[in-house]
């Protein structure tokens, strides 16, 4: 029978491989949601909008953004800080980047209709599972998850998570969308029926592949 130590270490390299491939999908979705033109869910609608008036690459413009956001969550609720947040800050936004960067300049794919809608239900699937993947590593919320955890701390919990969470999507979706217009830019890029359905969707998805996860994560206790 393995000991304690080694099921602890099969746990610990367990929780790191659902971490990494979960914010590896995360990336990939915020690409495939770029790539659809049916719009982006709603922090990378922020990010979209103001790193295009900066005329900044998203990648860099997300990195700056989820460092002030750590600020504000480190002076607030610490205690949501992990590895997964020092990840998912870091590597999300260059993981977009770059496969949009491959696909659309390396590759030079048109995206027709029919590949958009593909590329729209991929960054769909991929955006559930991943975040399934990196919430049941349990490592660290990512910056912009916890901030709805903010908004309650300052309310004094008056108002529900789903209310703070919504509170916090709205408010993200307008500053996009000022500063995407403010630039002159192609709104369709970061508002459209995948930020709808994003929103719609991508909690009910969470939910169904966390139930798939554990089942298959759980030591087997063989020798």
């Amino acid at each position: 029978m393995r000991s304690q130590e080694e099921k602890k270490q099969d746990i610990n390299f367990r929780r790191i491989f659902f971490l990494l491939a979960g914010n590896l999908f995360i990336g990939i979705c915020v690409a495939s949601y770029r790539i659809s033109m049916f719009g982006v869910d709603a922090y990378s609608c922020m990010n979209l909008g103001i790193s295009g008036f900066l005329g900044m690459s998203f990648g860099n413009w997300q990195l700056i953004m989820n460092i002030v956001i750590l600020i504000i969550i480190f002076l607030n609720v610490r205690h949501f800080i992990g590895l997964g947040t020092v990840i998912n800050m870091v590597f999300v936004g260059y993981i977009a980047d770059f496969i949009c960067w491959m696909v659309l300049d390396v590759m030079g794919v048109e995206a027709g209709l029919p590949l958009r809608i593909l590329f729209l239900c991929i960054g769909m699937v991929l955006c559930s599972l991943g975040c399934a993947l990196y919430m049941e590593a349990d490592l660290g919320l990512s910056p912009y998850d916890s901030v709805p955890f903010v908004i309650l701390k300052f309310t004094g919990d008056r108002i529900s998570f789903r209310v703070a969470r919504v509170i916090a999507d709205v408010t993200v979706m307008v500053i996009g969308v000022v500063f995407c217009l403010a630039g002159h830019n192609d709104l369709r890029e970061i508002v459209g029926i995948g930020t709808v359905i994003n929103a719609f969707c991508n909690g009910p998805l969470i939910q169904f592949f966390r139930t798939l996860i554990p089942a298959g994560s759980k030591p087997t206790g063989r020798s």
